[in-house]
Parts: structure tokens; C-alpha cells; sequence
């Protein structure tokens, strides 16, 4: 299967995604109404229900599965991204359901029950394992990175930008520095293990910048917006 993205006016809304499905590829797409143009046999795409987890942790009834030989276009919106990740075998990084876009025949999937102080990290119960031959596509905000992981030294990371982490690495829920940076950080995550973690620059906060750059407010409400706490909250 080959996959083309394109995306020649940037700025001016989203882009679009291709895939080339080859005889007997098989392609899972799991937003179906993102799908804008097919070519190929009718009869080579067939959308069923997801599964009852799949339902739950996607909030979504439906997914579109093709048959190759086909092409299949998809529209991505503004600021959303695709990161495409090629599987030889096992992988221990841990995803969220919901950021799957799509996976191909071959790619299988394990839910992993987080312990009860990783529920209340993550904000979630139930993270997604993949492994097998093939590929997955994970919807991101902004630029992926990979991060290296220390045994003992902690990364933190945002926890809204984290993508995926090591199934066993030690998370805790942090902030650092000194008072006044810990006071109006947002919280973090504090990894330590072994492997790395996908980091994206997009999420929660990302349009802070641009708020900051076109703000005309005076010097003593941008004072006490940045010094009382939850003052860029409250002042507005």
C-alpha cells in the first residue's frame, strides 16, 4: 500500500491523505466520514460496527474496510496531522484509541488495564498496544517528536502533548522549578524508564502564543495576569 499526503497551501485549511491499496491489501479506516473520493470496486469497501470497546473509546459507531485494488482519499481538518508508524513485530509504547485513524490487515491490537495512579494520570482506564507486520495512522496536533527515556533522570513533558510512552515506564503527575514557574505551569508528566515517548507539539495551550502576540492589554493587567495565581484565568 502506498500513502501520499498533500497539503499544498497550508494555512488555508486542512489536507488530504491517499492510499494506494495494491491487490490484496486491506485497509481499516476508522473515520469514515473523513473519506471524500474512492476509486475502485464498489464492492471493495465494506463499513461495519465496531466492537463495543471500539464504540465506547472512539465515540463513534462505524468503520469503512477496503480491499485492494483501490485508491482512497481522506480529508484531514486544519491543525490535525498524521503520524504513520510501520510495525515489524512488537512494540511496547502504549497509545490512545481515539488518536487511530487507520491500521492495516495484519496489525493487531491489545488493550492494557493502566493501574489505578496511571487512571488518574491519564485520565484514562484503557491503553492500546499494537504489534504484528503492517501500519497504523495516529491523528496529532502539530510536529511529532521522539524522546529518549532515562532509567532514573525524569523527563517532563506536557500532558496534554504525550502521544504514547512505554507500557512500563514510571509515570507521576509533577510540575518543576522553582515556585513561581511550578505556580503557573501546566501539570506534567515525570517519565523515567527505559525506550522513548511521542511527543506532539500541538494540544492543549498551543494557542497561547498567538493570543500573546496579538494582545494590545495594558502593562498592569499583563502584571497581574502572569504574577497572581490563576491570573490568566480570572483576568481576561
Amino acid at each position: 500500500m502506498d500513502i501520499q499526503e498533500y497539503n499544498d497551501q497550508p494555512g488555508l485549511g486542512g489536507h488530504t491523505v491517499t492510499f494506494d491499496l495494491h491487490e490484496a491489501d486491506k485497509l481499516h479506516l476508522l473515520h469514515p466520514g473523513q473519506v471524500i473520493a474512492y476509486r475502485g470496486p464498489a464492492h471493495h469497501r465494506t463499513d461495519r460496527l465496531m466492537n463495543m470497546k471500539g464504540i465506547y473509546r472512539k465515540r463513534k459507531l462505524l468503520q469503512a474496510n477496503f480491499t485492494g485494488p483501490c485508491r482512497v482519499t481522506a480529508s484531514l481538518p486544519p491543525a490535525i496531522g498524521l503520524k504513520r508508524i510501520e510495525f515489524a513485530g512488537g512494540s511496547d509504547l502504549l497509545y490512545d484509541f481515539r488518536h487511530l485513524f487507520f491500521y492495516t490487515e495484519g496489525i493487531r491490537m491489545e488493550n492494557r488495564i493502566l493501574s489505578m495512579k496511571n487512571m488518574m494520570i491519564t485520565r484514562d482506564a484503557v491503553k492500546v498496544k499494537f504489534s504484528g507486520q503492517g501500519q497504523i495512522g495516529i491523528l496529532t496536533q502539530g510536529q511529532v517528536i521522539e524522546l529518549p527515556l532515562h532509567p532514573e533522570e525524569p523527563l517532563y513533558v506536557e500532558a496534554g502533548r504525550v502521544l504514547a510512552y512505554p507500557e512500563h515506564a514510571k509515570l507521576e503527575l509533577s510540575v518543576y522549578g522553582n515556585h513561581l514557574a511550578s505556580q503557573h505551569m501546566r501539570y506534567q508528566w515525570k517519565i523515567t524508564g527505559q525506550g522513548s515517548v511521542l511527543v506532539q507539539s500541538g494540544g492543549p495551550g498551543s494557542g497561547e502564543l498567538v493570543r500573546d502576540l496579538q494582545a494590545e492589554d495594558g502593562i498592569v493587567k499583563r502584571f497581574l495576569r502572569e504574577v497572581i495565581p490563576f491570573g490568566g484565568v480570572f483576568i481576561k
